[in-house]
């Protein structure tokens, strides 16, 4: 049975109330910048994954654009909007009390620190988890194996000890398996098929009450 159940944060225990790319569209008006997709801002965050804020994404992705937005002015608006925009998932709250009664609990999330750690504090879940690491502290993001280390480190369990649980194929399941962790895979409503990696499979609006006796069952 595992000893430690760690979490992803965006997608797999909080979502936006509202689309990303709408978010974006949002923050870029309010600054003056040029229309960013989505798909280009996911690509420069990968880049960026061990930043104190979302500034060198942003700076990365005007970067050889006509505009004269700043980057930093863009990052504050996009922080700030996508934090008032967050909202847990049905039950989850009560999920991680419940599985702290019976397992270290923590929660490993991508990003920049001031990102994260803001959302993590709108939610009001500064003492949700035994450990919460923002891959902006750390020296790699995920699927880089030293970013699970860390959090095993901080909850004092082997990989082994641990199961993962997130909806990105490449950061959560490949990351969490390659860095020795079992890994539940959270299936998105049009997100990707279940990779045969994971150990267990749950819907994203079953996580809350699914995950406790799908960890219980774990060996």
């Amino acid at each position: 049975m595992p000893q430690a159940v760690v979490f992803d944060l965006d997608y797999t225990l909080a979502v936006p109330q509202r689309d990303r790319a709408t978010i974006l569209e949002e923050a870029t008006t309010i600054t003056g910048a040029p229309s960013l997709s989505r798909e280009a801002y996911l690509a420069a965050h990968r880049r960026n994954l061990t930043t104190e804020t979302r500034e060198p994404i942003f700076a990365d992705l005007l970067e050889g654009t006509d505009s004269d937005a700043d980057p930093a002015a863009v990052a504050t608006a996009y922080r700030k909007t996508i934090a008032d925009a967050l909202e847990p998932l049905p039950g989850v709250e009560a999920m991680l009390a419940d599985l702290r009664g019976d397992y270290q609990v923590g929660l490993l999330t991508n990003g920049p620190v001031r990102a994260q750690r803001d959302k993590i504090e709108t939610l009001g879940w500064e003492g949700a988890f035994d450990a919460a690491l923002v891959t902006g502290e750390l020296e790699a993001g995920k699927p880089d194996p030293r970013a699970f280390e860390a959090i095993t480190d901080e909850l004092n369990v082997a990989p082994a000890e641990a199961v993962y649980i997130g909806d990105e194929i490449e950061a959560d399941i490949r990351g969490a398996t390659e860095a020795g962790l079992a890994a539940v895979q959270v299936l998105l409503e049009d997100g990707p098929e279940p990779d045969p990696r994971a150990v267990a499979h749950v819907e994203q609006r079953e996580i809350a009450t699914a995950i406790p006796d799908l960890v219980a069952s774990l060996e």
